[in-house]
């Protein structure tokens, strides 16, 4: 009988549930027991802003020490969380379905963020939400925010701050977290959220038994993959030039994938945008109407593809003065 999988996982509750729901998927196309290992990171045990710890990779980089020390088989993240560059030995074997890849605003009264009174608190700790509750309500205080979902949760039923700002998969996730308070979604038209937003990613160490990855594989939504993976091109692209808060979101409907991006002034004053609409068919990822002798490098690869485009957009934003937005 072979020895169970073993999910390497953060300890948190949402940690836990996300890598919960993957592991039993893996366990059912795999015909192996998968056991969860929690693992405490850096990001867990800090009480610093998320910008003071780093951002990106803060929750990460202990789990991937574990990996590949053999403390566990594979590892369960939310993709948002992972830096843009390739992990040495490491490969995201899977990126499964997407959820929904909204923020959502959490208050006591269903009042509107955009009809909220002047003064009112506002958790989060993201410098993205700041710049984006700035645009939407100008009078509003952003009080920074660290702690699990349900703390944050309490912090808006005990009446200490009147919302807080969320992802809406995670809430799904933990199902029920909101109960008795109300749930205004964001459009990601007028909200674009991080880059990978609502997507988990399965990793496992490059040299894993093909047997592994192959059931890993099995998980993989290539729709979620192809969206993700251009809008961590976009993140990529920006890295180099411009360290202003940043949201992008693309999706694929039928052989049409989309893409909006933004980046913000941190006190919301301006915002530098730019979309795409692609044709994905075939193996085929280009300009929507564009013919055969217009393709480009990358373009018989709708992956190779998604990312090139993800670089234009980011050259783009670039050329508008995305970096010399105001941090």
């Amino acid at each position: 009988m072979s020895a169970p999988l073993r999910l390497g996982t953060r300890r948190s509750a949402l940690a836990t549930a996300q890598s919960q729901q993957i592991a039993d998927l893996l366990a059912t196309v795999s015909g192996r027991e998968v056991v969860l290992v929690p693992i405490t990171s850096e990001g867990d045990v800090s009480r610093a802003s998320l910008s003071q710890l780093g951002g990106r990779g803060v929750f990460a980089t202990r789990l991937r020490e574990a990996l590949l020390a053999d403390e566990c088989d594979l590892l369960v993240h939310s993709l948002k969380d992972l830096p843009t560059a390739d992990a040495p030995g490491l490969v995201i074997a899977a990126t499964p379905r997407r959820e929904d890849a909204r923020d959502v605003v959490i208050t006591r009264d269903g009042t509107p963020i955009a009809e909220m009174a002047a003064g009112s608190l506002i958790g989060t700790g993201s410098p993205r939400r700041i710049a984006q509750l700035r645009r939407r309500n100008p009078g509003l205080v952003a009080h920074d925010l660290r702690g699990n979902v349900d703390s944050r949760l309490s912090r808006v039923r005990d009446g200490e701050l009147d919302a807080v700002i969320l992802a809406a998969a995670g809430l799904a996730r933990l199902g029920g977290a909101a109960d008795g308070l109300f749930t205004e979604p964001l459009e990601l038209a007028q909200w674009p959220t991080a880059p990978g937003q609502g997507s988990l990613a399965v990793e496992a160490r490059q040299d894993a038994p093909d047997d592994l990855l192959a059931a890993i594989g099995r998980l993989d939504d290539a729709a979620t993959r192809i969206a993700v993976t251009l809008e961590r091109a976009v993140l990529a692209g920006l890295d180099a030039g411009c360290s202003a808060p940043v949201g992008v979101h693309a999706v694929l409907e039928g052989d049409q994938l989309q893409v909006r991006a933004s980046v913000y002034a941190a006190d919301g004053s301006r915002a530098i945008e730019a979309e795409r609409n692609l044709c994905v068919r075939d193996g085929y990822a280009g300009p929507t109407g564009s013919g055969d002798g217009a393709r480009a490098a990358g373009d018989d690869d709708p992956i190779a593809g998604a990312r090139e485009t993800g670089r234009d957009v980011a050259r783009e934003l670039l050329e508008r003065g995305a970096a010399e937005v105001s941090p």
